[in-house]
């Protein structure tokens, strides 16, 4: 399977690198090679190029959220008074200095953005909608505790196996 990318395309292996480096960021560059059946030193220069053309946005860990106090998840709903894009970037400017906002989206549809927080309770979460209310061009909001995480993401579905299979 290769996927058109702006002007380019990424081969299998491109496709094998992204996939191994996104379920095992730490793999050692030789045993990332073998993986994908190339010789080291292709295989670092496939790395690097990917990194360099943005299709690797960066390297980290997957932390445990409630092991480290931040248990209780919640998903905000946000309705701007108005959709100006003078509204749009006041409300962005100050949304992104909120640590707590661990995502913000601005979706299409019967709101306008879609933030997910991280908390370590319901008092902190309290807290934080009172400043969340108070951004610039807030007029309403929703708000969804998360019970259960059923899935998260892992990752995009780069092997010809992960995609869904369309009836031709």
């Amino acid at each position: 399977m290769n996927i058109p990318v702006k002007n380019k395309t990424l081969d299998r292996i491109d496709l094998s690198i992204l996939d191994t480096l996104q379920r095992d960021g730490r793999i050692a560059n030789v045993d990332l090679a073998k993986k994908v059946n190339l010789s080291a030193s292709p295989c670092i220069d496939r790395v690097k190029r990917l990194e360099k053309e943005g299709y690797i946005d960066g390297f980290g860990a997957r932390l445990n959220a409630a092991k480290l106090g931040y248990g209780t998840a919640a998903f905000i709903q946000v309705t701007l008074d108005r959709t100006t894009s003078e509204v749009f970037d006041k409300f962005r400017d100050a949304v992104v200095n909120i640590p707590q906002v661990a995502e913000c989206h601005m979706v299409a549809g019967g709101f306008d953005y879609l933030l997910k927080l991280r908390l370590p309770n319901m008092d902190a979460y309290r807290s934080i909608l009172a400043v969340i209310v108070d951004l610039p061009g807030v007029a309403q909001t929703h708000t969804y505790v998360v019970i259960e995480q059923v899935k998260n993401d892992r990752g995009l579905p780069l092997k010809a196996t992960d995609s869904p299979q369309v009836a031709g």
